[in-house]
């Protein structure tokens, strides 16, 4: 009689598996629904992850809540990304510079949707707390550029690596509202990022041009 009966030392193991395995689910469903739409609405989500309307608010009890989860997503997205550069030796910010570029707008392709999303919730400004780090991380680099007299700018490093931050954000946008074509926008976005830190524009597509895309 025994036989059917869950076992008391498996069943909590399995059902935080089965918990996680529905919110991973719901966020990238939830970040290709708002991509398509960004306006789709909560029902709509789970319907569209297979689940009920309970079990998404289970794991994100608001709409904004859900959000903050994609951009959490993101912003670890983009940690990996950076992490899986290689260091450079030889000291080259420039390269670096776009080559970070790059894989940073692999992942902001991906979540571009949170442009208009934040804006709209007001999480705009938590996102960029989130993002600290990174920025930190870059300011490093642009500095090294400003020493080396790579980059040139009337700005501070500090200053500018914020400015190279709304940058990307603008680019997102603009992929967003159709005024860049998506496939286009990467290579774009390093070299964009290339002259705003001073690098003749002909020298950055150049520099572009010769990295994988």
């Amino acid at each position: 009689m025994n036989q059917d009966r869950v076992s008391p030392s498996t069943a909590p193991q399995d059902r935080p598996s089965r918990a996680d395995s529905n919110r991973r689910r719901i966020l990238e469903v939830a970040r290709t629904e708002l991509l398509r739409n960004p306006d789709a609405s909560m029902d709509q989500i789970a319907r569209a992850a297979g689940v009920v309307r309970r079990t998404v608010y289970g794991h994100f009890p608001s709409r904004e809540a859900l959000i903050v989860a994609i951009a959490d997503g993101a912003i670890e997205a983009i940690g990996e990304a950076l992490a899986a550069e290689p260091g450079d030796p030889a000291g080259d910010p420039a390269g670096t510079l776009a080559r970070h570029t790059l894989a940073v707008w692999q992942v902001a392709d991906r979540y571009r949707l949170l442009v208009s999303l934040a804006q709209r919730s007001g999480t705009m400004e938590d996102i960029r707390d989130r993002l600290a780090p990174h920025r930190e991380h870059l300011t490093e680099l642009l500095q090294q550029g400003l020493d080396q007299g790579v980059f040139t700018s009337p700005l501070p490093a500090a200053a500018l690596a914020l400015v190279q931050e709304q940058v990307l954000f603008g680019l997102m946008q603009a992929v967003n509202d159709g005024f860049l074509d998506a496939e286009k926008a990467g290579p774009a976005a390093a070299v964009t990022s290339l002259t705003a830190a001073g690098v003749p524009a002909s020298g950055a597509n150049a520099l572009v041009a010769q990295l994988p895309s």
